[in-house]
């Protein structure tokens, strides 16, 4: 099977064994000059037949948008539930992660540049059925599921598959993801997923055109839609890079955004940057970075705010937002103190925190475990 490889019209590859991984998709739609164009994400790619979009991972196939990695991961790891980043969500339990090849984003900081820039079907070593996944994750106890190391929104399909039979098994479903889609399939997405980490990756246009290769306001879209038009528990994540996205204002102005279109019970998580991919010499970002970050976005009125890439046991922590005690001590990974009760409350007051939380804290800790996928 001959697929066109980047942009370069002259550029092909032989692919083998592509068939079993090959499906149909349903966002697409026909051009008067023959293309066909992908109507999954904003990037709206026009391929001719044989031609690959920027994710990789759709292409015009006779005709159609066919997904070729349906079934094919890049490995599968036991995870704590915090490392996702989510706080609020299962604290203390573990994760089934996987993820795929290819990205519809071109972030020129990736930390995850080696999957989700990959061009080669041989770093999808791992073959595994929705069935088989989520028969995994129940064999080895994980609460849930996570779809990350590169973004769910392009194995689309893959990922509903598979939170649908995890569901059937009681397990919950996990994005972690940019939170670049269109309406339409951004609807069918959110519909199958139980939690969602979207990165807000800056807050100003010329960051995501120059830096991601995309838009801003597509992904503010999603996150509104996500936070008032699903039952898709929310929590956001901002890479902050040294001299791009770090400035008071911008976090000012988006922390401020966030209090006004998305509430404050919105969990936001600020990490530092370590030198990857096309920026080695971009300086790591301080902790004192973080810290200011946090303070100015508790400031403007976000109750639950974390530090994260970084020791910080106070940041990485969540207090009650009305009487300020701890109530759910964390360093690093691993959860400390416990003061919520049976429903979700401050043990020391009674405040509803914001979450999805069970009456007994995991207990998975900081270890990650990597497993074989089960056949189905």
């Amino acid at each position: 099977m001959i697929c066109k490889i980047g942009h370069n019209p002259e550029e092909y590859k032989v692919m083998s064994n592509i068939t079993d991984s090959t499906v149909p998709t349903k966002y697409w739609h026909k051009l008067d000059d023959g293309r066909v164009q992908c109507d999954l994400c904003p990037r709206a790619c026009k391929l001719h037949e044989g031609q690959q979009g920027l994710c990789f991972v759709r292409a015009n196939q006779g005709g159609q948008v066919v997904l070729t990695t349906y079934g094919r991961s890049s490995g599968f790891c036991i995870d704590p539930i915090e490392k996702k980043p989510l706080n609020h969500f299962l604290p203390g339990t573990s994760v089934l992660s996987f993820g795929t090849a290819g990205c519809n984003l071109a972030c020129k900081y990736c930390q995850n540049w080696d999957m989700s820039k990959a061009r080669e079907m041989d770093i999808l070593a791992a073959q595994a059925s929705p069935e088989g996944i989520a028969k995994t994750a129940k064999k080895y106890g994980c609460r849930s599921v996570a779809f990350t190391y590169n973004d769910p929104v392009i194995f689309h399909e893959y990922a509903i598959d598979t939170a649908k039979a995890c569901h059937e098994l009681g397990i919950k479903s996990v994005a972690v993801t940019a939170g670049y889609i269109s309406p339409e399939p951004r609807k069918e997405f959110y519909a199958h997923m139980d939690a969602a980490n979207i990165d807000l990756k800056g807050f100003t246009e010329e960051f995501y055109f120059k830096l991601t290769g995309g838009h801003l306001d597509p992904v503010l879209d999603t996150l509104k839609y996500v936070h008032h038009e699903t039952d898709t528990w929310l929590e956001i994540t901002t890479l902050l890079i040294p001299g791009y996205n770090d400035s008071e204002d911008e976090i000012d102005r988006m922390t401020q955004w966030i209090f006004k279109e998305l509430g404050p019970d919105v969990p936001l998580h600020f990490t530092a940057f370590h030198p990857d991919y096309k920026m080695m010499d971009t300086p790591p970002t301080p902790p004192e970075t973080l810290t200011r970050a946090r303070t100015i976005a508790m400031k403007n009125g976000l109750h639950y705010v974390y530090t994260g890439n970084v020791h910080d046991a106070s940041g990485g922590s969540t207090y009650c937002p009305k009487c300020g005690g701890l109530v759910i001590e964390r360093d690093w990974y691993v959860l400390g103190e416990w003061h919520l009760d049976a429903t979700g409350h401050c043990a020391h007051c009674g405040e509803k925190i914001a979450g999805v939380f069970e009456a007994e804290p995991g207990h998975w800790g900081a270890r990650r475990q990597v497993v074989q996928p089960l056949a189905e």
